[in-house]
C-alpha cells in the first residue's frame, strides 16, 4: 500500500531530525517515484525537519555534533533531489556569492538557501563556512556577482556581516552588490542597522527577496 504524500514528507522530516541518513535517502527516492516534486520534498520535508533541529539546538537538546550529522543527512538527500531541480529556469536569475561568515562553522541554513536559489535559476558560488570576510568581496569581484549572501548562526559572528558591508564601502564597491543576510540571530532590524539590502528568515523568503533585489 502506497504511503500518502503527507506521510512521506512527514517521515522525511522525521528522518532528518533522527539523523537517519539511510532512511532519509530511501524516502527521497520514494517521494520521487510517487511524483512528489523535488522542490516540495525540500520545502515540506527537509526544511520542516531542519526547523525542528534548529529548535532542539536552541533549547539545548541538540549540540554541534548533532547539528553536523543532521546537516550530513540533509545534504545526502539534496544530492538525490538536486538533479530533479536543475533546468527549472533556463534563464539565469543572477550570480550570487554565499557563505557563513568568519567565526561560524554552521552551514545548515546556508546550504538550504543555496539549493533553493540554484533551483530558482541563480548561479551560486558557495564559499562554505568560516569564510574570511575579505574573501566575500574578492570572490564577488572575481566572478562578477550581483549579490553577496551572508549567513551566521552564532551571535558572536554577527559583527562580520557589518564588516563586509564596511569593506565594500571602503573599496567603493557598495553599489555594485546587493547584500542579503540571514541566520537564527539575524532580524530585519539588524539588517537595517548594518545597511544590508535584504534579510531572509528562511530559504523560501530568501529566494523571494533575491528576486526582488535582482529584478532587471
Amino acid at each position: 500500500m502506497l504511503k500518502t504524500k503527507e506521510r512521506i514528507l512527514r517521515e522525511l522530516a522525521d528522518a532528518v531530525v533522527a539523523m537517519d541518513e539511510d532512511g532519509a535517502v530511501k524516502l527521497a527516492g520514494e517521494a520521487l517515484r510517487q511524483g512528489i516534486h523535488a522542490r516540495e520534498a525540500i520545502l515540506e520535508g527537509l526544511s520542516r525537519g531542519m526547523d525542528v533541529v534548529g529548535q532542539k539546538f536552541e533549547s539545548g537538546e541538540f549540540f554541534i555534533p548533532q547539528l553536523l550529522v543532521c546537516s550530513d543527512t540533509m545534504n545526502a538527500v539534496i544530492d538525490i533531489l538536486k538533479p530533479h531541480l536543475e533546468g527549472t529556469d533556463a534563464r539565469s536569475s543572477g550570480r550570487v556569492v554565499i557563505g557563513a561568515v568568519k567565526g561560524d562553522m554552521h552551514d545548515i541554513g546556508k546550504n538550504l538557501v543555496k539549493i533553493m536559489l540554484e533551483s530558482s535559476g541563480f548561479e551560486i558560488l558557495d564559499l562554505g563556512q568560516d569564510v574570511p570576510l575579505r574573501r566575500f568581496m574578492d570572490e564577488a569581484k572575481r566572478v562578477q556577482a550581483e549579490m553577496i549572501c551572508l549567513s551566521c548562526l552564532l551571535t558572536t559572528a554577527m559583527w562580520g556581516m557589518e564588516e563586509v558591508v564596511r569593506m565594500l564601502k571602503t573599496a567603493g564597491l557598495r553599489n555594485q552588490y546587493k547584500v542579503m543576510v540571514g541566520g537564527a540571530p539575524i532580524s530585519q532590524s539588524f539588517a537595517d542597522a548594518i545597511e544590508a539590502d535584504g534579510y531572509a528568515s528562511d530559504a523560501v523568503s530568501a529566494v523571494r527577496k533575491a528576486r526582488e533585489l535582482l529584478c532587471h
